[in-house]
């Protein structure tokens, strides 16, 4: 795959506790260069990657209740909401996995509906990205996670964190695109650090990948 095309796949990441504002606009600056699909990082850093992409096709990605997804509903809204007051044209929501766990699948499914209304009351399209932190899950949780995202009429889901015990395998991924069929998008995240590790997430059906060592993916495409 090209450089450039694998480039536009990618959400160029920095969501660790100690990243700074200056390491945020490094972030940004390669994400312009390579012409990353977005930057993608914590919602005190939205302002930060907005006005650093403006006017480029990079677009602003922020997750809302990172990582573990035990904030409220309520709680993901209002991030929500100021995220895209900040300028996030995609919010990456983690799901509640031990509502999920628990069989209260209503509760899971208002978690994401919440998130996908503030999106959908902004003045631009707003992309949600469902996490699942599919490493924890059994595969019957993880269809069940990701038919209740599709059905609640989010955009894409998400197998990763990134700060749990696993990432994105090829297998998930292929559950993934097999659940939510064709149209949605599916993203993979979380481990994926080298050229083939991410075309091989794309060959079984990722739209999408995250990753925070992009430029070493970058490295081993076609020029």
């Amino acid at each position: 795959m090209r450089r450039d095309e694998l480039a536009k796949r990618i959400d160029h990441t920095l969501l660790g506790p100690t990243a700074s504002r200056a390491a945020v606009s490094a972030l940004c600056e390669e994400a312009v260069r390579v012409g990353a699909a977005s930057a993608c990082v914590n919602p005190c850093h939205a302002a930060i990657v907005r006005d650093a992409v403006e006017g480029t096709p990079v677009k602003v990605c922020v997750v809302i209740g990172f990582p573990h997804g035990m904030t409220t509903s309520a709680t993901k809204a209002a991030e929500a909401r100021e995220a895209i007051a900040d300028g996030a044209d995609e919010l990456d929501m983690v799901i509640n996995i031990g509502a999920l766990k628990d069989g209260d699948l209503e509760f899971v499914r208002a978690d994401i509906a919440a998130v996908c209304a503030a999106a959908r009351t902004a003045d631009r399209p707003v992309v949600v990205k469902v996490i699942l932190e599919t490493a924890l899950l059994t595969d019957d949780e993880k269809v069940t996670a990701a038919t209740l995202a599709k059905d609640t009429g989010a955009d894409f889901v998400k197998t990763s964190t990134g700060f749990a015990s696993g990432g994105a395998t090829v297998e998930d991924v292929a559950l993934l695109r097999k659940t939510v069929g064709p149209k949605m998008g599916v993203k993979a995240s979380g481990g994926v650090r080298d050229y083939e590790t991410a075309v091989a997430m794309i060959d079984a059906g990722a739209d999408r990948i995250g990753a925070s060592r992009t430029l070493a993916i970058l490295d081993g495409a076609d020029a």
